[in-house]
């Protein structure tokens, strides 16, 4: 290590930009983590949101809330401790007063019932209790809708008003709001259906295990699904994870090959110095000790600002910017890297073990 340490301070400039590269490298790698992790919250957080367990929706669905059909009377089919209804919609939310094109904002919406368990928390304000009032969350606020504000959504011509704020709150990337199911089903439908027949999307439960939920008739058309599954199924979710994830790892393969690339050359520059090393009697093993070490140094700097940018950008990134790092993920990335760097650096082991020290010093 003190040998690698020497070098470093002796060839400044070659080896900052080893640094540079592994900087950027890291900083593209934590960037887009951090995207990567901010849009799967912003698909799934109003799902997580309900600490459900499972999620049941009728069978020719295709694990779709939206395309899933039900009714009220659904609910005495399923055997499960705690049971809510659920409506979805998605549409364009407008204040009223405000210019009807310019300032619509897309919203999906969830329809309960007033009881039910999985209303978000408040933050300001009270829940709905009279037809035409919403809560929303505070990514609605930070676009200037608050409380006691009167909205119109979708076709609807009837006024709606917030009456409560949650905290942040999200499906599908869009600002999530909570209403009745009598209010959800005038948007979607335009008019309120009542008794056992009334439509409703899908049924929440809680506090019972998937493989527990029963089913009261065998050949009802009901389905049932583990939370994680559902929110796979979610539009969207699966494919940007994995093609954010897979830019990522590509850019660990990237960063092996570029610090093994840069090593061997410097390797191969200090050809002649291995020699008169060899010919004094150090091992290779003190010489690979001594090139691992060096790559591992090269490569905790270079991930460590490359954390400090990203936490310093993460300060100043706009809050309507889908961005949230996982700190777990920023410590298994950078462990990752800092290997890889490593593992570019084994590449010129080789180069190493085969130095003639005769050759080397004659050439």
């Amino acid at each position: 290590m003190f040998l690698g340490l020497e070098e470093m301070k002796f060839f400044k400039l070659r080896y900052t930009l080893v640094i540079g590269v592994i900087v950027l490298v890291a900083y593209v790698a934590f960037m887009l983590s951090g995207l990567a992790n901010g849009l799967a919250q912003g698909v799934r957080q109003g799902v997580d949101q309900w600490d459900a367990t499972s999620v049941i929706l009728s069978d020719d669905a295709n694990k779709s809330l939206n395309a899933s059909s039900l009714v009220i009377d659904d609910l005495k089919q399923v055997e499960a401790k705690q049971k809510e209804p659920l409506g979805q919609y998605a549409g364009a939310l407008n204040k009223v007063g405000q210019n009807k094109e310019t300032d619509k904002i897309n919203i999906s919406l969830f329809g309960v019932t007033e009881s039910s368990s999985i209303k978000p928390n408040l933050v300001e304000g009270r829940y709905f209790k009279n037809s035409g009032e919403i809560i929303i969350p505070q990514n609605l606020v930070d676009k200037g809708i608050k409380l006691g504000d009167t909205v119109k959504i979708g076709k609807l011509d009837k006024e709606l008003k917030v009456v409560g704020i949650t905290k942040q709150n999200s499906f599908s990337i869009v600002p999530l709001i909570y209403t009745s199911i009598d209010q959800w089903q005038e948007l979607k439908f335009g008019k309120i259906i009542e008794g056992d027949k009334a439509p409703i999307n899908g049924i929440v439960v809680r506090s019972t295990k998937t493989n527990d939920i029963k089913f009261k008739n065998d050949d009802t058309y009901l389905a049932k699904y583990d939370i994680e599954t559902f929110i796979e199924k979610l539009p969207g979710y699966s494919e940007q994870n994995l093609t954010l994830n897979a830019m990522i790892y590509f850019l660990f393969v990237i960063t092996a090959a570029i610090i093994g690339i840069f090593i061997y050359v410097m390797t191969l520059q200090k050809t002649s110095l291995f020699g008169v090393m060899k010919a004094q009697g150090i091992s290779n093993g003190y010489i690979i000790k001594s090139i691992i070490a060096q790559t591992f140094i090269l490569g905790v700097i270079g991930v460590a600002i490359g954390v400090i940018l990203t936490l310093l950008t993460n300060t100043v990134l706009p809050s309507a910017m889908p961005f949230e790092l996982d700190s777990s993920n920023l410590v298994i990335y950078s462990i990752v890297l800092i290997i890889v760097a490593v593992l570019g650096g084994v590449f010129s082991i080789r180069t190493v073990t085969h130095v003639d020290p005769m050759k080397a010093i004659g050439g």
